[in-house]
């Protein structure tokens, strides 16, 4: 790695208060890269009344810019309106190289699009997967083409996510680098003693919503009661299928073998995790599923549906794959009860902490950092010429789109001079901090 640490700003809607792959991704590959001497600042909008300026543990900037959510916690796709405070916020943090995460982030599309019009280094990180058919994903799919057609390295968090990305965006597979999420194995670790196995608990934290599997879940459980009179279910999450399974438990009158806890704040994960045997996951579609190694690393046996990266996550002897069918689920879930009495929840803990952890994620971050601040710098011209090749229309369109950003940047140029930007002074907090998840430290400064 260069000698000269880089100066990162992570953006994306999707950060804390809030809690998910996403989230904790961005939080600690943050927290990491700062201890390995890069400046990281984040850029969000504003949740509830957390809006400013904040710090968090190990001295994270967070900008929370005051625009409310739109549509599931994305703020609205205006095109140009967020340019003056992107560019206000990389002028005053002296950015070297912005990271936006998530394709279905519009905060994300819109500084990726502005940094790039003037002239930062770009790298996009693609969290999940998408089809091809349905409106919704083709609509996607053409946004993401327009990001990614001038982005400088891309990096999704697995194999399977890859192939999706490169199929999508016609990014060169070259440009894309695979690197796995992990887990905080300090934070999620067994129950000090082994749960006995005359009762076994199946547990399942996830947000009841199709795409995670929530119907399957109503077919699957009672199947699962009926045939094995000793296994109880907890169910943490909310979301609008929370009826479905509603119904189903007073359907088949297992109020006493399912329990429903609701919405599980990411602290309580872990004591809701060791309470059970198996961890259960009957997602449609998952680029990666983080859930998997939080319950692996709490020594939980898993049981989850073959989808997108999954079978990429754990070894074999770790977690029982079926494919996402009911008959095919209660297979897997018999093998595990099975399987239960050889799984020593320490030693699979001790594995987790080999096979994945966050400092191993940003040094290899770091070697993409560096692979993206060597990229040549190109004039406008030669930019707009990667736009064109997106298609017939869109891609005129999208160099149009381009152009007037290109001439908005150089009015505000003439109208606030980058010299009239006061920069900040760096300030870093003392290690000595608390190993919390967030401290409550706030700048005096203001979003202007």
């Amino acid at each position: 790695m260069a000698d000269l640490k880089h100066k990162i700003l992570m953006v994306s809607d999707f950060f804390y208060p809030n809690f998910g792959g996403v989230e904790n991704h961005i939080y600690y590959l943050s927290q990491c890269l700062l201890k390995l001497g890069h400046k990281v600042v984040v850029m969000t909008h504003a949740y509830g009344n957390r809006s400013g300026v904040r710090y968090m543990t190990g001295g994270l900037k967070v900008y929370y810019v005051p625009w409310r959510p739109f549509l599931m916690q994305n703020t609205l796709p205006t095109v140009y309106g967020t340019l003056p405070i992107i560019r206000t916020i990389l002028i005053r943090e002296k950015i070297s190289l912005v990271h936006g995460h998530q394709a279905f982030s519009t905060l994300c599309h819109k500084a990726l699009m502005h940094a790039r019009i003037m002239g930062y280094r770009v790298v996009f990180t693609d969290h999940s997967l998408y089809g091809f058919a349905d409106i919704g994903s083709i609509h996607m799919n053409k946004v993401l083409q327009f990001t990614l057609a001038d982005v400088s390295q891309a990096i999704c968090v697995s194999h399977t996510s890859k192939e999706n990305t490169v199929l999508r965006s016609g990014l060169p597979p070259e440009k894309v680098f695979v690197i796995p999420n992990a887990v905080d194995t300090a934070m999620f670790k067994p129950a000090p003693e082994r749960l006995g196995n005359d009762e076994i608990v199946i547990v399942v934290i996830s947000r009841l919503v199709y795409r995670k599997g929530a119907d399957l879940l109503v077919e699957v459980i009672p199947e699962v009661c009926r045939l094995y009179p000793n296994v109880r279910f907890i169910v943490g999450g909310d979301g609008p299928k929370r009826v479905r399974l509603e119904e189903m438990r007073e359907k088949h009158s297992l109020q006493d073998r399912v329990e429903m806890l609701g919405a599980v704040p990411h602290a309580r994960v872990r004591s809701v995790l060791i309470s059970g045997h198996i961890f259960l996951n009957s997602s449609l579609t998952e680029a990666f599923c983080i859930a998997i190694l939080e319950a692996a690393s709490c020594g939980l046996l898993t049981v989850s549906t073959r989808v997108g990266g999954v079978p990429e996550v754990l070894p074999e002897d770790m977690s029982v794959l079926a494919e996402p069918d009911p008959s095919d689920m209660l297979r897997a879930i018999g093998k595990a009860i099975s399987l239960l009495p050889n799984i020593d929840p320490q030693l699979m803990h001790s594995r987790m902490k080999k096979l994945y952890d966050w400092h191993d994620v940003a040094k290899r971050t770091e070697i993409v950092y560096d692979r993206a601040l060597k990229c040549p710098d190109q004039n406008l011209l030669e930019r707009l010429s990667r736009y064109l090749p997106c298609g017939r229309w869109a891609g005129k369109i999208f160099c149009f789109v381009m152009i007037i950003d290109f001439l908005l940047w150089r009015l505000l140029q003439l109208w606030q001079p980058t010299e009239d930007i006061e920069e900040v002074p760096e300030f870093t907090l003392p290690h000595h901090q608390d190993d919390g998840m967030i401290s409550n430290f706030n700048e005096d400064q203001s979003l202007r």
